[in-house]
């Protein structure tokens, strides 16, 4: 921590070409919000005090400061009039009088640690007043001009609307990312005026009092001028977006992640990815996702807080706040929902949908099945077409079913209920009460057939003739009737195993 480091977050002004009802810096690009992302930036500078200058929609930013960094000092600008008299709101709050004091903008989304260091590093080694983070660009229209002398040394900061044509013409802009000396700095603030096109305190005529009094006025080209970029309305946030993925992505691709098709997949700031990691197009990783080495995620996938073991295959699933085991398989067209953990090498297939669920090691729910507040154990397997009942339109309860168990299709298990280890379900079995283990639990009744139905309840349909024909072909006579089987144990066993995958 560099205790003589102040760093002063502007996040007070309002952002009305956003047109939301949420403040400009709290909106999202790559998990975290513009602000979010310049305080982990700042965070990098390891500063002695975070200042953060809040005004419009003060609780909506001072809520979120608080949740992200906790140690910041809140300083209060209660009427917007320009960066100099927020910062000197900011300087007055937190009793700023010595060291270096940093300037940074709250909508600068893209900018990094360290540039940020190195900025503070060459501001202090050349013993500057001032320094300013500049950038050259191909269009400065919009942005504060660094106006220099002859000499190449800083004479001015001069903003768009107060420029002469000759200095509209000069490429390189003022960022509004600024270093001061904070001795001068607090000195200097009072003296500020707001003689200008806009009657606002610009804290850029501090360049002119200092070379006013023969102090050093340095400015720094970054050559990454993106990382300075802010946006002011939502299309200028979502190209923000799409650089901060692209740039996320090719850090990942460096890093040893194949990414089949970067225009379809986009990973947020805080996520994870193993080494051999492979993202299929249209996958999603949000949030603070960790997909562990050799996996393969995708196509058409979203997790968000999830956790995925390593060698695993999550294919065109939606998941949020899920663990999927090493070398365990998911979908396609699975729904994890938040509390499932599926165990090593374990399967949630086709359609199946999870929550608050522990399915243990080699587990497997292969198709059409909603499986919620259970435990599944080791080995088991769970038939095709089963519900697990866990509400009684009051509260919820919980299913166990236990290691090896083997449960048959359409079961409906009504929780709560236990299911013992090695024990067996038939199909289309409502199991209400707890089944032993070892134990084959049926609830069906005997099968019965009402012979000649078709031809008496659909006369005269295409159902009724072909069931005629087929009992001519077979040698039987067209007629009604009533037959039962009760199905022996050999029938529901076969029903108990159900299809597996």
């Amino acid at each position: 921590m560099t205790q003589d480091l102040t760093v002063i977050v502007l996040a007070a002004g309002g952002g009305t070409r956003m047109k939301s009802k949420v403040m400009k810096v709290l909106h999202r690009i790559g998990g975290r919000s513009m602000l979010g992302h310049v305080l982990h930036a700042v965070a990098a500078t390891e500063p002695g005090r975070v200042v953060v200058v809040v005004g419009t929609q003060r609780e909506q930013v001072s809520a979120h400061v608080r949740e992200l960094a906790p140690a910041a000092v809140l300083a209060v600008q209660e009427t917007q009039e320009g960066t100099g008299h927020a910062v000197r709101c900011a300087v007055d709050t937190a009793g700023v009088t010595d060291g270096t004091v940093v300037v940074v903008t709250g909508d600068t989304p893209l900018l990094e640690g360290e540039s940020l260091r190195a900025f503070v590093a060459q501001h202090e080694a050349a013993q500057c007043a001032v320094s300013i983070l500049s950038g050259v660009v191909p269009d400065p229209f919009g942005y504060g001009r660094v106006v220099r002398g002859d000499d190449g040394d800083v004479v001015a900061v001069v903003e768009e609307k107060d420029a002469t044509a000759e200095q509209r013409e000069i490429a390189e802009i003022n960022s509004g990312i600024l270093a001061f000396d904070a001795a001068f700095l607090v000195e200097a603030l009072p003296r500020i005026g707001n003689d200008n096109a806009k009657g606002e305190y610009y804290l850029t005529d501090v360049v002119g009092l200092a070379r006013d009094a023969g102090l050093t006025v340095g400015a720094w080209p970054v050559d990454d001028v993106a990382q300075t970029e802010g946006a002011n309305d939502r299309a200028q946030l979502a190209e923000l977006g799409r650089l901060l993925n692209e740039r996320t992505l090719t850090r990942w691709m460096q890093a040893g992640v194949t990414v089949v098709d970067p225009a379809t997949t986009w990973v947020d700031a805080d996520v994870v990815l193993g080494q051999d990691v492979t993202l299929l197009p249209g996958t999603q990783l949000l949030g603070r996702t960790e997909v562990a080495e050799d996996a393969v995620v995708g196509p058409d996938t979203t997790l968000e807080d999830c956790r995925v073991g390593r060698g695993a295959r999550v294919v065109r699933t939606h998941g949020r706040e899920a663990v999927v085991g090493d070398e365990a398989e998911v979908g396609p067209f699975s729904y994890l929902r938040p509390g499932t953990q599926l165990g090593r090498a374990g399967k949630v297939g086709a359609f199946v949908e999870t929550k608050n669920a522990r399915l243990g090691d080699g587990a497997k729910v292969p198709h059409l099945s909603y499986v919620g507040d259970a435990e599944v154990g080791e080995g088991s397997n769970i038939g095709a077409g089963t519900i697990f009942a866990n509400y009684d339109g009051v509260a919820k309860h919980r299913t166990v079913v236990g290691r090896h168990a083997r449960t048959g299709s359409n079961n409906t298990f009504v929780a709560p209920v236990v299911i013992g280890d090695g024990a067996s379900t038939g199909g289309g079995t409502v199991v209400r009460r707890d089944v032993p283990p070892g134990a084959l639990a049926l609830s069906a009744g005997p099968q019965r057939h009402l012979e000649g139905w078709a031809q008496e309840k659909r006369a005269g349909t295409a159902q009724a003739d072909a069931a005629r024909d087929a009992q001519v072909a077979g040698g039987r006579p067209p007629g009604g009737g009533e037959t039962s089987h009760s199905g022996g144990p050999g029938v529901g066993a076969r029903a108990a195993e159900g299809p597996e995958s």
